[in-house]
């Protein structure tokens, strides 16, 4: 056979038993929940500023980012709400390299999905408890989701992942904002599709188990440009292109019309810092037309406590991404009190 099976691997229910969410930290991910559920839902006037690495690849640099931001956070939190990427799952266009914490917990290491699944649960779960945030994660594999379903405050669906029915389905049933990701091709189509599905009512397997979930009204796009068949990287964050989202929006009558917009990746080609002149000329779109303003909810920007990139390998520099290139700290921080300053 083509495929052979390494390990058995944990239930959601006996991990959670061995790691449970205490008390506290339940309260604290209830009192998170329902501020960014009322971000999303239009009750409240703040703008989300979801932030952090690339991938979390090491524990201790992503909790000592998540406490800086979480110091941070004081100072901003009548006008903000930060939400850290503790992203543990990372798509790979070819297959290869670095897929994230869930795969390899030690990037030296060779790939070890149990002592991975046990690492991100930990890891979340010590970030919450230093920092008294909560945070957002990717859905690469919604069946894995139901390991850091009690944990997450926010989760996204990625360009290659937006089409498929599973994830879709899946996001039905979260009760938490999930946002869906226009693919790699720009496709608007696709995502608002998508977003048709998550805020729908399915039943389906899951897990292996017939289930039915209840919609969720608060699935949303999140633009983050496209490529074209040359590959050329084509940019949506500009004022034209969340008009003719607005627009798109409007004619599908959806719930809870909102819009995250991602400043790295193919809106940004990748060149990180311009994620920082980004994020202001989405600022200024929102001061410009009342409907974008109440559209576009918050920004997704990647950052570290280094700047840059670096390949896996001896002398690694602490807190530096290994997958794609962050802001730094220092940029980070002052990113956030001008968003603050303008909002």
């Amino acid at each position: 056979m083509a495929m052979k099976i390494n390990k058995a691997l944990p239930s959601p229910q006996e991990l959670k038993a061995e790691y449970p969410l205490s008390d506290k930290l339940r309260e604290l991910k209830c009192r998170r929940d329902e501020e960014i559920r009322k971000v999303f839902s239009g009750e409240s006037g703040k703008f989300a500023v979801i932030i952090g690495p690339c991938s979390a690849d090491n524990e201790d640099s992503v909790c000592e980012y998540v406490n800086r931001l979480s110091r941070l956070n004081e100072k901003v939190s009548e006008r903000l709400i930060l939400i850290p990427r503790i992203y543990t799952n990372k798509p790979r266009t070819t297959g290869e390299g670095y897929k994230g914490m869930l795969h390899q917990p030690d990037p030296d290491k060779a790939p070890d999905l149990y002592a991975g699944i046990l690492a991100i649960r930990r890891m979340h779960l010590r970030a919450m408890e230093e920092s008294g945030l909560t945070g957002a994660d990717e859905m690469l594999y919604p069946e894995n989701r139901s390991y850091l379903d009690d944990i997450l405050s926010y989760e996204a669906i990625g360009a290659r992942s937006v089409e498929n029915q599973q994830h879709r389905l899946t996001a039905s049933g979260m009760d938490i904002p999930v946002g869906m990701k226009n693919p790699t091709s720009g496709d608007l189509s696709v995502m608002l599709n998508s977003i048709v599905a998550a805020q729908h009512r399915h039943r389906f397997i899951y897990r292996g188990m017939d289930v039915t979930t209840d919609g969720n009204e608060l699935a949303h796009a999140i633009l983050r440009g496209g490529v074209d068949k040359y590959g050329m990287n084509i940019p949506n964050y500009h004022y034209e292109d969340c008009v003719r989202l607005l627009d798109l929006y409007e004619k599908k009558e959806l719930k809870n019309p909102a819009v995250i917009i991602d400043t790295n990746h193919s809106n940004s080609s990748k060149a990180y810092k311009e994620q920082i002149r980004i994020v202001r000329e989405i600022l200024h779109s929102r001061k410009m037309n009342s409907g974008l303003r109440t559209l576009i909810k918050g920004v997704m920007v990647e950052s570290y406590l280094e700047e840059g990139r670096q390949d896996i390998g001896g002398n690694m520099v602490y807190g530096r991404s290994i997958t794609d290139p962050c802001i730094g700290w220092e940029d980070t921080e002052k990113l956030i009190m001008k968003i603050a300053e303008e909002c």
